[in-house]
């Protein structure tokens, strides 16, 4: 597309190749057609940001070709910052040179890291329960690569592969972008270094999220996903099988992303056979994956896909209480309140956003659609859901 059409134009254009008319449009973003017809002719300047990310989700388009401007892309990871940023950015611009003064406890750095995902999961505000010990523990999991070697070498650096995801997710829809993709890019070459399939298979799930949740590079996060999903033998072990169908969970997202229907149910097939494979109530002890996760995901994708009603039905047949991690819990919960705001069901939505909040307010607080719905029902909402989205609003510190 050519970038120097007027962005009226563009949203027409788009529009079309999706096979939206205006009042499809309009409606799922909550406007009128005749002022989705005033936009398309450039009567109006270009919508607010929490506008524009609507529109772009419900055309299956990153904000760069809504626009047609790059700087765009960096929306796509908030403005709020946690407190703690500055901290884990300057643990992450340090590169530990010591001198080790004894053996390096590689069962206990590993342990040490799988105690800071269970307080991950298992904690209401995640991101400050870690924020403190992520730097301390990005010193230790660095140091120790250069005084182990052979298999204690190979575990310690899945361990910092786990370390980089944990700090990822931490700075997840945070102004650090850059930051963002440096840990997913460590992340993957420690996995290397390890020579795991197990530990790449996680940082290959990472990266896609990385690109997927900014509308990039759906081609090669697919191919990652399955080149690295090769490595994997799902009859070996059930964490194997599990890493195997995350992966295929992986593709189903990708293609739901951009509108690819049977691609996307395809790939979620093979993630449903692999949970159906596992023991009953397997998940996997730091990525989570197993049958509620696989299963809430299919809200996500019914929702990228335009089919609201269908996610809402999905949504009900799922007990997320079930879940053991609260901020996925949260997460799943905000992308059932998205299938009801795709529906234009706002008190709805308010109110999904609200248990979301009491589950994790972190979660709920870092969350792009969050504070899209909330701006837009604080200021255009009616009477039934103004007061209580701008109350949220004000709860998550997002007004």
């Amino acid at each position: 597309m050519n970038p120097d059409l007027p962005f009226g134009e563009r949203l027409k254009q788009l529009r079309n190749r999706a096979g939206m008319s205006r009042p499809v449009l309009a409606g799922l973003v909550g406007r009128s057609p005749e002022w989705l017809k005033r936009l398309e002719k450039g009567d109006f300047l270009m919508p607010r940001p929490s506008m524009l990310l609507a529109l772009a989700q419900c055309l299956g388009v990153d904000l760069v070709e809504l626009t047609g401007d790059p700087r765009m892309a960096g929306m796509y990871y908030g403005k709020t910052a946690h407190d703690q940023l500055p901290d884990i950015a300057r643990a992450l611009a340090s590169y530990p040179i010591t001198t080790q003064a004894g053996p390096v406890d590689v069962a206990g750095l590993a342990a040490k890291v799988g105690q800071v995902w269970d307080l991950w999961h298992a904690t209401a505000r995640h991101r400050t329960a870690v924020a403190g010990l992520l730097p301390s523990l990005l010193h230790d999991v660095r140091s120790a690569v250069p005084h182990v070697d052979g298999r204690d070498r190979r575990a310690i650096l899945a361990a910092q592969a786990q370390t980089y995801h944990l700090v990822q997710l931490f700075l997840s829809f945070q102004p650090a972008p850059e930051l963002v993709h440096l840990c997913g890019d460590r992340a993957m070459t420690a996995a290397q270094g390890a020579d795991d399939p197990l530990a790449m298979s996680a940082a290959a799930w990472y990266m896609n999220h990385v690109f997927r949740d900014a509308g990039q590079q759906h081609e090669a996060r697919l191919q990652l996903a399955l080149d690295t999903a090769s490595l994997l033998n799902p009859e070996r072990s059930d964490d194997e099988r599990a890493l195997w169908g995350l992966l295929r969970l992986a593709c189903a997202l990708s293609f739901a992303k951009i509108g690819h229907d049977g691609d996307a149910w395809r790939y979620w097939d093979d993630a449903d056979r692999a949970v159906k494979s596992l023991p009953v109530g397997y998940e996997h002890p730091w990525l989570r994956f197993g049958r509620t996760m696989v299963d809430a995901y299919a809200v996500t994708m019914l929702v990228d896909l335009m089919r609201p009603h269908e996610a809402t039905r999905q949504a009900d047949r799922l007990d997320l209480d079930s879940m053991t991690s609260q901020t996925r819990r949260s997460f799943h919960t905000i992308e059932t309140a998205r299938a009801y705001h795709q529906s234009n069901e706002h008190v709805a939505t308010v109110h999904l956003l609200a248990r979301a909040q009491q589950i994790s307010p972190e979660t709920a607080r870092f969350n792009l659609f969050t504070r899209a719905a909330i701006e837009d029902l604080s200021e255009h909402g009616g009477h039934t859901v103004r007061a209580d989205a701008q109350g949220l609003g004000r709860q998550l510190d997002l007004i």
